[in-house]
């Protein structure tokens, strides 16, 4: 990506590195020590009691979501978060009560914000002139079960057609208290992207205008794409043969 003046920002590869791409830090999941580690998984499809049958059962890996970046971030991200931790100031706010953490990884600037200041926080960065994020892309779900006091996430893609910019703002609740702000009043177009999160997720957006289910039919009982959620499924009759529904074959667990 290129700022207005077409300099190159951070999250710009400049083209393919054959090198860079080879490299294991390059590699999808490899932070190493650095971050949170929120899970050791044992085996490769949670397997256990000798049932792993794929040769992994031996596997141990740690699960780890990326930690807090230290200043400075590099290229126009110090840029934006001078300018949103200013803005927040004039409205009386302290930075830290706002923003939980700021996050790069992977040359992506991600900001964790506190729940209750969502909605503030997103019409500062559409609204300020030095920031102009315009366009809000949607919002996705993300359930981990082993975020203890944090497993639904919501992650929102803010774009900047003004500056040529592209951030992300990332919230989070509680299993036993699903509540966010709905930024349905800042962003229109999150309409359908929230229900649709809601959904599948069980994240109540507080404040959306007709948060009903947009998939799923209006009765279902759950939300399919949360990680404890059963695989379900009908039986099968192939060749004369019944075989029946997922989550009645044999289990791994």
């Amino acid at each position: 990506m290129s700022d207005a003046n077409g300099a190159k920002g951070p999250n710009d590869s400049g083209g393919a590195n054959p090198e860079k791409d080879l490299s294991a830090s390059n590699l999808p999941g490899q932070r190493g020590e650095g971050g949170e580690e929120i899970r050791v998984q044992r085996g490769m499809f949670g397997a256990n009691n000798g049932g792993d049958t794929s040769g992994y059962g031996g596997l141990v890996r740690s699960v780890r979501l990326p930690g807090p970046a230290n200043r400075p971030y590099g290229g126009w991200f110090d840029e934006v978060a001078d300018e949103l931790e200013g803005a927040l100031e004039e409205q009386d706010l302290l930075p830290e009560n706002v923003i939980e953490k700021t996050v790069v990884d992977r040359d992506e600037l991600t900001f964790h914000i506190e729940r209750e200041h969502l909605v503030r926080v997103a019409r500062t960065l559409r609204d300020d002139p030095a920031l102009r994020f315009e366009l809000c892309t949607g919002v996705s779900g993300v359930h981990y079960p082993n975020d203890k006091g944090r497993e639904l996430h919501a992650v929102y893609h803010l774009r900047s057609i003004t500056h040529n910019r592209l951030i992300r703002l990332e919230v989070s609740a509680p299993d036993s208290d699903p509540h966010i702000p709905s930024l349905f009043s800042v962003y229109p177009t999150n309409d359908w992207h929230e229900r649709e999160t809601y959904d599948f997720f069980g994240i109540v957006f507080d404040g959306h205008p007709a948060l009903t289910r947009i998939m799923m039919p209006d009765d279902w009982q759950g939300f399919p794409q949360r990680k404890d959620y059963p695989l379900g499924g009908i039986p099968v009759e192939y060749k004369g043969a019944q075989i029946p529904a997922p989550d009645q074959r044999r289990s791994y667990s």
